[in-house]
This record gives C-alpha cells, sequence and structure tokens, in this order.
C-alpha cells in the first residue's frame, strides 16, 4: 500500500484510490447497460435549478426567522 499526501492526491492510499476506481468502473457500466429511458440534459438542469431554488427559498424563510 502506497499512502499518499493529501497535496498530491484527494486519496489517503493506493488502496483507496483503487477502490474508488472500482466503484466508479461499476456505476458506469450499470448506467450504460441500463435500460432505463435517457433524461435530456435541459430536463435534468431544469429539475435541478427548481430543486436548487427551493433550498435557497427555505433558507431565506429561515433566516427571516432567525432575525
Amino acid at each position: 500500500m502506497v499512502k499518499y499526501s493529501p497535496i498530491e492526491s484527494e486519496f489517503a492510499s493506493s488502496e483507496e484510490e483503487a477502490a474508488y476506481d472500482a466503484w466508479l468502473k461499476a456505476t458506469v457500466e450499470a448506467a450504460l447497460a441500463s435500460a432505463e429511458p435517457l433524461i435530456p440534459h435541459e430536463d435534468v438542469m431544469r429539475q435541478m435549478s427548481e430543486i436548487i431554488a427551493g433550498h435557497e427559498q427555505k433558507k431565506r424563510r429561515l433566516d427571516r426567522r432567525r432575525a
């Protein structure tokens, strides 16, 4: 096992890096093999914008209550 410096890598060791690589490869392979319908990028971005806006509204309401 090779230990990494936090300046050089986001992983603490070569084992941690190998485990992440294996997880990522399996996740990508599963996504590519999936029979689920594809979602257009524009739809995903719209949904995420709505989620973010909802969280921002909630935070503003909480901030007003604290003031």
